[in-house]
């Protein structure tokens, strides 16, 4: 399938530690490395690699560092002919504290850069793609590129921070994707408490999701029914960056390729949870 994301791509700097640092503490990384991050062109590498021909709609700033962000997507196969260049700004950095002790991530996030607006999106041929999937941040712009889908039925939208206004846009589009942060922000407990009080603002006919990292993740089908499938935890956490990104990926596979809820939702965290033992997004299959 021609799947397009619409979303940011950032330059990560990724330091493992052996625990996490006390506020004023000096410590030695016992490694570091550098990756390219953001959440919709994490789901692209991974949706690419699940067979799948990706395009990106997003901008890139025209400095050196985004050489290694473009050759990484070059290395994955994904189309970047809908990239907006930007003389006047800076490259996206996550500079990223991985803590051994469990896998859990720190990001402090770095930005001076325009998001993909309406009027960028105006010039892509939607009609080419079987698939588009929104990255849930500025959310004045987004609503005028889902205005312009003549139907949101093959659209997915992630929600993994509040963001004022976005739930305006919940019934417009087929596939709503949420991440335990926003349902936690929203006073929510787990999953299906979340979708169930949604479903009133997406309305009837939803497809939704919420995964919550090692508790699992919960989806409400179509006719409102809420489902749950266990985490996949793997022997050893190596790393939980991109995790959710996964997850995404293999929830927009199964959706696409018309597969039940039960099967995309199990086979989405068996592949978030394999990631997490395991440095990257290069999945085996």
């Amino acid at each position: 399938m021609r799947i397009l994301a619409v979303g940011i791509a950032t330059l990560d700097i990724i330091s493992l530690v052996a625990a996490y640092p006390a506020e004023d503490d000096e410590v030695r990384a016992l490694d570091q490395r550098m990756a390219r991050g953001g959440n919709a062109t994490n789901t692209l590498v991974v949706l690419s690699q699940l067979g799948h021909r990706c395009s990106w709609g997003g901008v890139l700033a025209d400095t050196p560092e985004s050489r290694y962000i473009l050759d990484d997507l070059a290395k994955h196969h994904i189309d970047i002919s809908h990239v907006v260049r930007c003389e006047d700004g800076r490259t996206p950095i996550s500079c990223v504290t991985l803590n051994r002790q469990g896998g859990s991530r720190t990001i402090v996030h770095s930005r001076r850069l325009p998001e993909f607006s309406d009027q960028d999106f105006s010039r892509i041929d939607t009609a080419a793609f079987d698939w588009i999937h929104f990255e849930g941040s500025n959310v004045p712009q987004l609503e005028k590129m889902l205005r312009r889908m003549k139907s949101g039925a093959n659209c997915s939208l992630e929600i993994e921070k509040p963001r004022e206004g976005i739930e305006a846009l919940f019934p417009m589009v087929g596939l709503l994707m949420f991440s335990s942060g926003y349902a936690r922000c929203r006073g929510f407990q787990d999953g299906a408490a979340l979708l169930s009080a949604v479903r009133n603002q997406a309305g009837n006919g939803m497809l939704m999701t919420c995964a919550w990292g090692e508790r699992g993740a919960w989806g409400m089908d179509r006719n409102g029914s809420v489902q749950f499938s266990p985490a996949y935890i793997p022997r050893i956490s190596v790393d939980t960056l991109g995790a959710g990104d996964v997850f995404n990926a293999a929830v927009i596979h199964g959706v696409a390729g018309g597969d039940s809820m039960k099967k995309y939702l199990a086979a989405a965290c068996k592949l978030a949870g394999e990631q997490c033992g395991r440095e990257g997004l290069d999945i085996e299959r």
